[in-house]
């Protein structure tokens, strides 16, 4: 009888070491997985913090570089009133590049477009215009600040500024004049934003559409205009 209590005993102090430790690698698991949880919520914070300080200096970068545009006496402003249609206000994700697009509407003005623009707020007939815009003459207007969305580019409104360039003829070939400030203006955009030659890009490369014609007409002008542009970032003119 005495062996059997003993035995008994013995049983049952182990079911209770048995359960002690399981409850002991219960806990154990559960202490571990709270910590994993709180490393992982301090980077993903993390994260988010330098993100979101990564956003604050882009945003600070290209209001510099609005301010900088402002002062300039070859960029003459002409902002568009914020609408639906033309202008929207909506900030720029990221510039990822600058699109070259062409009026399509030979012999026209650069303030004659930038007016077109701007009459869209009335007419409501279509979402279009461009950051800036160079004339016949070479005179460039900005219509967008650096900083916003410009209806433009298509899918790629919101990680790119865009440039439109006055042409005389249907053959949307453009003036020295035109050309030349074209390519002043993107070699200085390019040096202020860390871009390249090879983030420049047409219209085209994004939905298909012939524009700018010339350059999708004659791949050699378009590589020249890059080759330009080049050349220009390498002693950019402020």
């Amino acid at each position: 009888m005495e062996r059997e209590n003993r035995g008994t005993v013995k049983a049952a102090l182990n079911l209770i070491k048995q359960k002690l430790s399981w409850k002991t690698v219960t806990v154990a698991a559960m202490v571990a997985a709270v910590i994993i949880f709180a490393l992982i919520w301090e980077a993903v914070g993390s994260g988010r913090s330098n993100r979101a300080g990564s956003d604050e200096n882009e945003f600070a970068v290209r209001s510099e570089i609005q301010r900088e545009l402002d002062d300039l006496d070859w960029v003459q402003q002409e902002l568009l009133t914020i609408n639906e249609f033309s202008r929207p206000g909506d900030l720029l994700e990221e510039i990822n590049g600058i699109v070259i697009h062409y009026i399509g509407n030979p012999g026209t003005t650069a303030l004659q477009n930038v007016n077109y623009f701007e009459n869209l707020s009335f007419t409501e007939e279509r979402y279009a215009s461009s950051n800036f815009i160079v004339d016949l003459d070479g005179q460039i207007l900005q219509c967008v600040p650096v900083d916003e969305v410009a209806y433009a580019s298509n899918a790629r409104n919101y990680d790119t500024l865009s440039i439109e360039l006055c042409h005389p003829d249907e053959t949307g070939k453009f003036t020295e004049e035109t050309y030349a400030a074209a390519v002043r203006l993107t070699a200085w955009l390019c040096v202020r934003l860390g871009l390249t030659p090879d983030d420049l890009i047409r219209h085209y490369d994004i939905t298909g559409k012939l524009c700018p014609l010339y350059f999708v007409e004659n791949e050699d002008a378009w590589e020249e205009f890059k080759e330009d542009v080049n050349q220009a970032c390498r002693n950019p003119v402020g």
